[in-house]
């Protein structure tokens, strides 16, 4: 019988979008939760970074442990997790005399779940024996684009419609989806990126130099989009003067489209234009969109930068991914994982370097985003470097 790989590539867009919706709903409720929970903004300000701790550290585990759990426990895991995470905060946190005690939990079990999805989904679909792979890559991660501006525009209408002190309600609908997912993965077929035991190791990757060389572009990848997806609003704010409802709708919802889009183009015509070529492409119009976003003097055009910048940023770490495996096909899941880390910690530090130059320099965000110039510089010339690698060896 010919297995229906389909439903794999299906569980794996809902993978994504589980992952949009962990991400980017507990923000939603930011304000909510010091109003009524009476939680100080010290406290909110932890809580993404346990949900980023909290990947980093499954990032880790599973380069390590996953092969041996078992690709199907372990995405399946990654579900129910998402799941009772989204569903114990609508619940958990009028449990406790803390609140915050009750909201850091849920954070961390659903952030254990999308740590697992970002590890997992990439490399079960490039296990899948689909045509053109990295075209099927770019498609799969533009699901995360999508599922972000769903969860902002859904449940944003949904709190004009019903109010906001409804929100339990939207946590348990968006926890349907993960909950739901589960079928998919328990069903679909599921194949390994090589034979058990025959995959390279953390030390035998970390002797091999173009590992390096990937972990810097995915560093610079996830530097590059964070840093000027999570100041977009900010820059909307201060720049044109618009609300936060304009500012986010202007700024990171634009910047969710377009990378959306940028990935969708090339999940569609991606075989046209060898990958490299256009991911260089894509980190000289990257630093033209910083450059102009730092640099003008026109509140528009830099508002036009940071909205051009999420297209080109779309393709930085799908594409990664793909050209990573491609040169090292036997690095297996610790390579996905691995990545995903160093993705990770660049979407960390890349923001926080932005706003550090911001305050240094009087809370000029022009001068913040100047400096992250930097991370698609980066980024070309690791391109260059990883290219003439792989000529070498062959």
């Amino acid at each position: 019988m010919q297995k229906n790989y389909k439903k794999t590539l299906l569980a794996c867009y809902l993978g994504f979008i589980t992952q949009a919706i962990t991400a980017n709903f507990a923000p939603l409720l930011f304000l909510m939760f010091h109003e009524n929970y009476q939680i100080s903004l010290g406290q909110i300000a932890l809580i993404p970074t346990a949900f980023f701790l909290t990947q980093l550290i499954v990032d880790a585990i599973c380069a390590r442990y996953v092969d041996k759990i078992g690709y199907r426990k372990a995405i399946i895991a990654s579900q129910v997790a998402s799941g009772l995470g989204l569903m114990g905060l609508a619940f958990l946190p009028d449990l406790f005399a803390d609140p915050f005690v009750g909201v850091i939990i849920c954070v961390i079990i659903y952030a254990i779940g999308s740590g697992l999805i970002e590890v997992l989904c990439s490399p079960i679909v490039e296990a899948c024996p689909f045509d053109h792979k990295e075209k099927v890559m770019s498609l799969l991660h533009s699901f995360y684009c999508w599922g972000s501006l769903g969860v902002v525009l859904f449940s944003t209408l949904f709190f004009f419609a019903f109010g906001i002190e409804n929100w339990r309600i939207m946590a348990c609908v968006w926890a349907l989806v993960p909950l739901a997912n589960i079928y998919n993965f328990a069903t679909c077929p599921i194949e390994h990126l090589v034979e058990d035991g025959k995959g390279m190791s953390i030390g035998q990757l970390c002797k091999t130099p173009i590992f390096w060389i990937a972990v810097v572009l995915m560093a610079c990848a996830g530097a590059s989009e964070l840093s000027m997806a999570q100041w977009a609003s900010a820059y909307a704010e201060s720049a044109l003067g618009l609300s936060k409802t304009l500012g986010d709708l202007a700024g990171p919802c634009m910047f969710a489209i377009t990378m959306g889009i940028s990935r969708v183009f090339y999940g569609k015509y991606g075989e046209k234009v060898d990958l490299t070529v256009y991911m260089l492409g894509s980190g000289v119009l990257c630093l033209v969109c910083y450059v102009l976003s730092s640099m003008t003097v026109n509140p528009v055009w830099g508002l036009v930068g940071c909205i051009v910048c999420g297209f080109s940023v779309g393709i930085m770490w799908p594409g990664t991914l793909s050209i990573s495996s491609a040169r090292m096909p036997m690095g297996g899941t610790a390579l996905f994982a691995l990545l995903a880390m160093a993705g990770d910690l660049g979407g960390a530090f890349g923001p926080s370097i932005v706003g550090y130059v911001t305050q240094a320099a009087g809370d000029n965000l022009r001068m913040g985003l100047r400096v992250g110039c930097i991370f698609p510089i980066l980024l070309m010339v690791g391109l260059v470097l990883m290219r003439r690698m792989g000529k070498a060896k062959e």
